[in-house]
C-alpha cells in the first residue's frame, strides 16, 4: 500500500502562507508525476496543482490558484512542494498529495493517503 510523507498544513489568516511537501515513504515507488487535489467538506475534489517528476520541466495550476501557488520538485528525491501565498478563506480545505496525477480539474488523481488540512480565517 502507497504511503506519502505530507507535511505543511496548518492554520493561517486571510493573506498568509504555507508550504506543502509530499515524498513517497518508499524508496523504490516510481511515479511520472505528483501533485495536489483538495477538498472542501460538502463539495468535490479539486485539482490544485501537478508537476512532472522525468526530466520534462512541466507543471499544471488550477485556475483559482493561478498567481499565488506555485509547484516545484526534488526529482532526484521524488519531493514535490507546493508554496501557498496570499492564502483566501475559500482555500479552506483537506490538501491530498497524489502520486499519478499530471493535470486537471477533475483529475484523474491516481493514488493519495491521509491529506493534510490547511483553514484560512478572514
Amino acid at each position: 500500500q502507497l504511503k506519502l510523507v505530507e507535511s505543511g498544513g496548518g492554520s493561517v489568516e486571510s493573506g498568509g502562507s504555507l508550504r506543502l511537501t509530499c515524498t513517497p515513504a518508499q524508496s523504490t515507488y516510481n511515479t511520472w508525476c505528483m501533485g495536489w487535489f483538495r477538498q472542501r467538506i460538502g463539495a468535490e475534489r479539486e485539482g490544485v496543482a501537478a508537476i512532472y517528476l522525468t526530466d520534462v520541466d512541466s507543471w499544471w495550476l488550477g485556475e483559482p490558484v493561478r498567481g499565488r501557488f506555485t509547484i516545484s520538485r526534488n526529482k532526484d528525491k521524488r519531493t514535490v512542494y507546493l508554496q501557498m501565498n496570499n492564502l483566501k478563506p475559500e482555500d479552506t480545505a483537506m490538501y491530498y498529495c497524489a502520486t499519478d496525477y499530471c493535470a486537471g480539474d477533475r483529475g484523474p488523481f491516481g493514488h493519495w493517503d491521509q491529506g493534510t488540512q490547511v483553514t484560512v480565517s478572514s
